[in-house]
């Protein structure tokens, strides 16, 4: 899946950017706006491709002081098809979540970061994810091993990305946040919590 465009496993045309843009809004756009918006250079490109998904009804376009105003046509049949693969990153993150509540061993924490967290990584990027473990959990328990390693399918099946799990321990944790590794940042400024306490109170200095 491409984390910054993951509609574009369907749609990988400037189509896909144009109705990303209209999905995210119920306001009526200029050809020009949906152009910025979409952040692609070619203006006369984004209204090609208005005009074409006017024509199959999709897009609702209205003539105004010698202009045209799009919008998404929310009542067509593939509407509910646009609004799901636009909101893919969403629904990642709730089955993740489903997976975590459906765990024997509950996780002391779990989030997200890195690129899949900010929105802004590729088909090649990883799927990273911080979990704590128990602390009063062995390391080679069987049955925590085996969430862990389901949770890794699981996500490369979803998605086609490869999840990169950094487990750690409370105590890891103290020790992470009292050297202010590179992670610590990353989790600091963009993680997503998936279960557990957020991140502030997580890595808060002793």
């Amino acid at each position: 899946m491409d984390i910054a465009r993951p509609y574009a496993a369907v749609s990988h045309t400037l189509d896909g950017d144009v109705l990303r843009v209209l999905a995210n809004t119920t306001q009526v756009l200029t050809g020009r706006e949906v152009a910025a918006l979409t952040g692609r250079r070619s203006h006369s490109g984004v209204l090609d491709a208005l005009h074409r998904l006017t024509e199959h009804g999709l897009v609702t376009r209205v003539e105004l002081n010698r202009a045209y105003l799009f919008t998404l046509n929310r009542e067509h049949l593939a509407a509910p098809a646009v609004e799901i693969l636009m909101g893919m990153g969403a629904e990642l993150l709730r089955r993740i979540r489903d997976a975590l509540d459906s765990w024997v061993i509950a996780p002391a924490h779990v989030s997200m970061f890195g690129s899949a967290a900010r929105g802004d990584g590729s088909t090649g990027s990883d799927i990273d994810l911080l979990v704590i473990r128990p602390g009063d959990l062995a390391d080679d328990n069987a049955t925590w091993r085996t969430q862990l390693a389901d949770l890794k399918d699981q996500i490369r099946r979803w998605t086609g990305n490869h999840a990169q799990i950094v487990e750690l321990t409370n105590e890891e944790v103290i020790r992470l946040r009292k050297d202010e590794r590179a992670i610590v940042a990353a989790l600091r400024s963009d993680a997503v919590v998936l279960h557990g306490s957020e991140i502030a109170t997580l890595l808060r200095p002793a």
